[in-house]
C-alpha cells in the first residue's frame, strides 16, 4: 500500500497580492507524476483544500482537474475539510464522487466510517469546531482535545476489523511549530491536542501547520505545498510517501519562486554582490537606515524586482514620548508631522504639495458622498 500524504492546499490563495494559481497548478503536476512513477494507490489530502469557504472560479477549476488527474493516473482520493473550507460546499456531489474512487468527507459523524482500499482503513477526520459537535457527542467540555478523542476512541473500535487503519485529521498537535500564515482555531485556549489521541493506528496524516513535521514515526504533518508566509523561509516544500510497515520519505515539491529576507542598510543591499542570488526571489526586506530613505521599494525593486514587503527598523532608533497634539490642527500639518517623524527630515516641497492635494480630494469626495 502506497499512500501520499498532502495537505493545506488552500487552492485560491495569493501572497502578499501576488497570485499563487500558477505556482499550485505546477503542484498538481507534480503530484499526478507522483502517483504515476511511484505507483501510488491513495492520495490523502488532510483538509484546507481551498483557502477560504467561498473559493474563486479558478480554485474550483484546479481542484475539479486535479482529482480528475489523480484518478486517471491510478490513485484513489481521500480528502478531508479543514478550517479555511465550506464543508457543505466542498462535499457537493460527493456521493457521486465516492462511486469514482475520491472520498470526500466533511460531515462529523462520518469520521468512524472507514473508505477501505485493500482492507486499510482510511479514516477522515475533517475539521472539528467543538462547539458544533458538543452537545450531539456529550463531550465532557469545549476543547479540541475533547472532540478527537472521540472520534478516536469510535476509529479505534473499527479499525480492529481491518489490515491496517490509516486517520486524517486537520488540527494543532501538542508539539508542533506554527508559522504565520495558519488561521488560529483557539477556543478558550485550548485548541492543542496530545500526540496520545491519535495511538492505536498505523498511520495519521496531520493537516493545519504549513512546515513538514514528524510527531512521531507514524503521526506527521506535510505542510503547505508551497509558502504562504515569510515565516516559511527555509522550508522544503512537498508530501510524505507513506508505505505501510515500511520507511516514510519526503517527496519535494517544485518551487515556482523562492522566498527570501533580506535586512540592512539601502545603499548596502543595492550595492552587495553578495546579494545577487535574491534577485528572483519573492523578498520581505528591513531597512535599518538611520534616515527613511526616500522612493526605497522603487529603488530596491531596481535591483530586487519581486520585493513584496518592506518595513523600517532605524539603528540607533529611540520612540518618541514627547506628546503630540492633533485636535484642532489641520489635516496637512498633521500628516507632515508624521513624515518628520518617520523619516528624520520634512517632507520635500513636492511630496507636501502631493500629500495637500490628496487630503483635500479626500474632503471632496467626502462631501458629495
Amino acid at each position: 500500500m502506497r499512500i501520499l500524504h498532502t495537505s493545506d492546499w488552500h487552492l485560491g490563495r495569493s501572497f502578499h497580492r501576488e497570485s499563487l494559481l500558477a505556482g499550485q497548478a505546477a503542484f498538481v503536476d507534480h503530484l499526478v507524476e507522483t502517483v504515476r512513477a511511484e505507483r501510488i494507490d491513495v492520495v490523502a489530502v488532510a483538509g484546507d483544500v481551498y483557502d477560504r469557504a467561498l473559493p474563486p472560479v479558478d480554485a474550483v477549476a484546479l481542484l475539479d482537474e486535479a482529482l480528475g488527474r489523480l484518478r486517471a493516473a491510478g490513485a484513489r482520493v481521500v480528502m478531508i475539510s479543514g478550517n479555511h473550507d465550506s464543508a457543505l460546499r466542498l462535499r457537493f456531489g460527493s456521493a457521486l464522487f465516492e462511486a469514482a474512487g475520491v472520498h470526500v468527507r466533511t460531515s462529523p459523524d462520518q469520521s468512524w466510517e472507514p473508505v477501505l482500499v485493500d482492507d486499510v482503513a482510511f479514516y477522515g477526520i475533517p475539521y472539528l469546531e467543538p462547539e458544533l459537535v458538543r452537545a450531539a457527542w456529550e463531550l465532557p467540555d469545549r476543547s479540541h482535545t475533547a472532540a478527537i478523542s472521540h472520534a478516536m476512541t469510535r476509529i479505534r473500535a473499527d479499525s480492529v476489523r481491518h489490515r491496517a487503519s490509516v486517520v486524517l485529521s486537520h488540527c494543532f498537535v501538542t508539539g508542533g511549530q506554527a508559522s504565520d500564515s495558519e488561521r488560529d482555531i483557539s477556543v478558550g485556549g485550548v485548541a492543542h491536542v496530545p500526540l496520545t489521541a491519535f495511538d492505536g493506528v498505523s498511520y495519521v496524516a496531520l493537516g493545519h501547520l504549513h512546515g513538514r513535521q514528524r510527531m512521531s514515526e507514524t503521526v506527521r504533518y506535510s505542510g503547505s505545498p508551497l509558502a504562504y508566509s515569510f515565516s516559511e523561509v527555509g522550508h522544503v516544500k512537498g508530501s510524505w510517501l507513506v508505505r505501510l510497515g515500511e520507511e516514510t520519505e519526503f517527496v519535494p515539491a517544485p518551487v515556482p519562486r523562492p522566498i527570501g529576507r533580506l535586512r540592512g542598510d539601502l545603499d548596502d543591499l543595492l550595492a552587495d554582490p553578495r546579494h545577487a542570488s535574491y534577485e528572483d526571489h519573492w523578498l520581505q526586506i528591513v531597512l535599518t537606515d538611520a534616515v527613511r530613505p526616500r522612493s526605497a521599494m522603487d529603488r530596491l525593486r531596481a535591483r530586487f524586482p519581486h520585493t513584496l514587503a518592506l518595513t523600517f527598523d532605524p539603528v540607533g532608533a529611540t520612540p518618541s514620548t514627547a506628546p503630540v497634539r492633533l485636535s484642532g490642527r489641520p489635516e496637512p500639518e498633521v500628516a507632515l508631522d508624521f513624515v518628520r517623524e518617520v523619516r528624520g527630515e520634512p517632507a520635500a516641497p513636492e511630496e507636501e504639495s502631493l500629500l495637500r492635494q490628496a487630503i483635500e480630494a479626500s474632503r471632496v469626495k467626502e462631501t458629495m458622498a
